[in-house]
């Protein structure tokens, strides 16, 4: 038992040097916060570990003890929800981005849509096709999307005929597949894909401003965590956020 203690207390600190922040990031960022974790590791840092899913699914996952250190929501909503349960460190919320709400199709197949009051989206799915969203129960895409077709006139004659996916990136993957001939999903998510092509961009007033809140989470915070947050801050994390699409918030 002697040794075993001498053992335990020999690797712990290098074991705790090593380990790297929990980061619950919504689907929507996940190449971008890849790539910056990579340049924060570069820089010397213990790699961070990702957890990537629609917001609110994250949300509930904290609200319930998960052990995240860093919450990026993609809409200020689940952000909210986590604060009413008294669960961000004081000082560190910040919107740090922002995002496009985009009707995609299929590459080849792409014919360019008008989002403007009564557009015809029968025509745009055709007689049996589902437009591809994230849940707009929970998904912040899927919400947005629900605001900017309530707003556009055309919710009612769609509702019953969505495709609601679990987050924005599945909603994205039922175009790429052609399993729906439409989708709503953000204009970063478009930005990476090669098999579908912007139709049509929403009017920024048909629906909230969409907005990325990242925050440490309390009983996780430590000063790894709010570097990390202020890195997000960097030139260098910044052109990676550009680069992959995303906007001011």
């Amino acid at each position: 038992m002697k040794r075993l203690l001498l053992v335990f207390l020999a690797i712990a600190p290098a074991g705790a040097h090593a380990a790297g922040l929990t980061i619950f990031a919504a689907a929507s960022l996940t190449n971008a916060m890849q790539d910056i974790g990579a340049l924060w590791a570069a820089s010397g840092h213990p790699k961070p570990v990702f957890s990537f899913a629609s917001s609110g699914t994250l949300a509930q996952q904290i609200e319930r003890g998960a052990p995240a250190n860093i919450f990026a929501s993609a809409d200020e909503k689940w952000m909210d929800d986590v604060g009413r349960h008294d669960l961000l460190a004081d000082g560190t919320r910040a919107s740090l981005l922002g995002n496009d709400l985009v009707l995609v199709e299929p590459a080849g197949a792409m014919k360019p849509v008008a989002l403007a009051p009564h557009f015809e989206v029968g025509a745009i799915l055709g007689a049996s096709g589902r437009l591809a969203v994230g849940d707009p129960k929970s998904v912040p895409a899927g919400i947005y999307a629900k605001q900017a077709l309530e707003k556009l006139g055309v919710w009612e004659r769609v509702a019953d005929r969505l495709a609601p996916a679990a987050s924005v990136r599945a909603a994205l993957l039922l175009v790429e597949r052609r399993e729906a001939p439409a989708g709503i999903v953000y204009g970063s998510d478009a930005h990476l894909s090669k098999t579908v092509a912007v139709a049509g961009i929403f009017p920024p007033d048909s629906h909230d401003p969409i907005r990325y809140p990242f925050a440490a989470i309390k009983g996780n915070d430590s000063q790894e965590a709010r570097d990390f947050l202020h890195f997000l801050h960097s030139n260098a994390a910044q052109d990676v956020f550009r680069h992959y699409g995303f906007t001011n918030p």
